[in-house]
């Protein structure tokens, strides 16, 4: 039996445009194979899907579009010959960006979302001929911004202040609620490093009804352009807790949200796609009615629920 797999020169597999993409294929096999040459492709993409949910009838007939090249590239690392029955090691080295060489699209980032995908591959091959089974390995690596093309440190916090009220609610509310009032100030970092944490703080100065928790809601916004339409759709990545139980009046509470990597990418404003990010501040209160429905979409406005949203724009910085 004979195994090929690709082991890349760095365990977090983090590569930029400007480096090359090093590494060793492992060959393993329990009797000498004659092989028609090893071939190694880099494929780089940017996947598109529109879902049913955030699109008409029509443009979800189109489901996947045609994704959009980034890069690809392929190397002959051995012509035709034999391998033996050991452990064949094979180092390999491909530029993934030549100096002044033009590229299918620009190099935007790893990125792995509901409806946008941006991903990049290396594929090994051993073409063994009609009678045999090709062996085939393939791995996916991370792109991130040349340090060129990055801001440099530091970036300024650019922090927004907020209040959330019963008058600053689009939905409707618990009557008690209403009639009874609540206030939770607040400010927040809305442009961010994407090695930094989200950071601020809120305090909650006032609330007829008792406080069930406070939560940040870190949102991705995903648009594609279908034709003359944009088609966008939100979803929530991750929930940061800031507070459990009814806290306590004029107490300042501090905001410190990571941000997830492979979830998040430098906010991104290309002309087939984009990619842009909220955070929303979700103050959920104690109500018989909410547990009723303990599995609803955390996003949805409830009764029970006061929110607050915010643009986020996230940046790679050196």
């Amino acid at each position: 039996m004979s195994t090929v797999e690709i082991k890349l020169s760095r365990s977090n597999r983090i590569y930029r445009p400007s480096e090359p993409l090093q590494g060793k294929i492992v060959i393993k096999s329990s009797s000498s194979i004659f092989h028609y040459g090893i071939h190694l492709t880099v494929n780089g993409s940017a996947n598109l899907q529109v879902r049913g949910g955030s699109a008409g009838v029509v443009e979800s007939l189109y489901g996947v579009i045609k994704p959009i090249k980034i890069l690809k590239k392929s190397q002959e690392i051995r012509t035709s010959g034999r391998i033996g029955s050991v452990t064949t090691e094979i180092p390999f080295s491909m530029n993934l960006k030549q100096h002044g060489e033009e590229n299918l699209e620009r190099f935007y980032e790893t990125f792995h979302g509901a409806d946008i995908n941006i991903q990049y591959l290396v594929t090994v091959d051993i073409m063994r001929g009609y009678l045999h089974k090709s062996l085939s390995a393939t791995v996916e690596f991370i792109v991130e911004t040349d340090k060129a093309d990055l801001l440099e440190r530091p970036v300024s916090p650019e922090m927004v202040v907020f209040y959330i009220t019963q008058d600053t609610q689009r939905h409707p509310l618990l009557p008690e609620l209403k009639s009874g009032g609540f206030k939770v100030t607040g400010k927040m970092s809305t442009q961010c490093s994407l090695s930094d944490p989200i950071t601020g703080e809120l305090t909650v100065e006032a609330s007829s009804v008792p406080i069930h928790s406070i939560d940040i809601h870190l949102l991705r916004m995903e648009s594609i352009l279908l034709g003359e339409k944009t088609i966008s759709e939100t979803s929530l990545i991750q929930t940061t807790q800031v507070a459990d139980g009814d806290v306590c009046r004029n107490m300042t509470l501090p905001i410190y949200v990571i941000l997830p990597r492979l979830l998040t990418c430098p906010t991104v404003l290309a002309g087939p796609f984009s990619v842009e990010f909220k955070v929303s501040v979700v103050i959920s209160f104690q109500s018989e009615l909410s547990k009723l429905h303990k599995k609803s979409d955390p996003t949805t406005p409830r009764l029970w629920l006061a929110m607050e949203t915010l643009p986020l724009e996230l940046v790679r910085t050196n």
